[in-house]
């Protein structure tokens, strides 16, 4: 992912390349979606709606994700950071995945801002990046312990019997929190 040995306009053209698969492209994830071999349950109108507009929403979050940790590994230092962001976005790829495909599924749409999310939250990941390598860790460690509340309260308001979303959300929450602990490992600071 880290293309130092590319000329600064190169370099420009891969991260708009990345911007524009974030955001345009269908994703291919990694990992199986979680829930996929559960049965699909009827939903009534209004809890399609609820379920739809809050996978929209975590949809939009991922997509924000992919962007503060490509803005961050544009500046990243330290091999092991490097490698962190890295894996983080590997796996938030599954997420951007996992929640087009339940989007689709539900017959819903992504967001039309998802560009304007992703350009902003690449500048603030690239701001806390250009702090070094600790305080982007720290930076990481925070906003997944914030996501990972986020997705709590996603999935008190999801239905009861959309178990997909729900499978989909439980596993998001688990990895947002795992992502926490490994940049707070890694040497993150407040």
């Amino acid at each position: 992912m880290r293309n130092n040995h590319l000329s600064l306009l190169d370099q420009l053209i891969c991260h708009i390349d990345e911007a524009l698969r974030t955001v345009c492209a269908t994703p291919i994830p990694a990992r199986p979606a979680p829930g996929q071999t559960l049965p699909d349950t009827p939903l009534t109108s209004e809890e399609q709606r609820v379920s739809t507009a809050l996978m929209r929403i975590n949809h939009a979050g991922e997509v924000c994700a992919q962007a503060l940790y490509r803005g961050q590994l544009a500046v990243a230092q330290q091999p092991e950071t490097i490698s962190m962001l890295e894996q983080s976005c590997l796996e938030e790829t599954d997420h951007l995945a996992w929640t087009a495909q339940r989007i689709e599924e539900l017959k819903g749409r992504k967001s039309w801002l998802n560009i304007a999310w992703y350009s902003q939250s690449f500048l603030i990941g690239l701001i806390a990046g250009l702090a070094g390598d600790p305080i982007s860790l720290g930076f990481i460690e925070e906003t997944e312990q914030q996501v990972g509340r986020h997705l709590e309260r996603h999935l008190a308001q999801l239905p009861a019997n959309d178990t997909k979303s729900r499978a989909i959300v439980t596993q998001m929450r688990e990895d947002e929190l795992q992502h926490a602990e490994h940049a707070k490992a890694a040497g993150g600071q407040p």
